[in-house]
């Protein structure tokens, strides 16, 4: 199959469903489908390493959300017309994070920190963290872009 004819497969026509009260939303859930597979992945290499099974989660109670206010930040900074300029959504609609929004580059970039911060707090050499975990964000970059195409975002010429 050639990408032309991949380009024009449509996107679902919902991307959120209703469980009583809660949305659940596509994007959501394949960031956090994304999340896990990085932090499976992840263990296992730590542990292949030498490190200590279970660290990886320890991290990511700074990374994860360091990244999530990295990526609604680089979203809000380079979309700040949206939010602040004329007829914009103001600072409340910046912070409405399950509107959508989030930057890729922000987030890596933030959970990057969170995660060094971490590291330094369990005395854990960055570097080697990072080796362990790479593949697995790469992993889980591609899997949240799956929540992109529930959002009709990833379709078309």
């Amino acid at each position: 199959m050639t990408t032309t004819v991949l380009a024009y497969i449509p996107s679902p026509a919902q991307g959120v469903w209703q469980l009583g009260p809660v949305p659940l939303r596509a994007y959501a859930l394949f960031i956090i489908a994304g999340i896990i597979a990085a932090l499976l992945i992840g263990d296992r290499r730590w542990v292949a390493r030498g490190g200590e099974p279970g660290v990886i989660y320890d991290v990511v109670l700074w990374a994860v959300p360091f990244g999530l206010i990295g990526g609604r930040l680089y979203h809000v900074i380079t979309d700040w017309q949206k939010y602040f300029g004329e007829g914009g959504a103001g600072l409340v609609g910046a912070l409405r994070i399950w509107d959508g929004g989030l930057g890729i580059w922000g987030a890596v970039a933030l959970g990057g920190v969170g995660a060094w911060i971490a590291c330094r707090r369990l005395g854990i050499p960055l570097p080697a963290f990072g080796d362990a975990i790479a593949p697995g964000i790469i992993l889980a970059q591609a899997i949240g872009r799956l929540g992109n195409y529930f959002n009709q975002e990833l379709y078309g010429r």
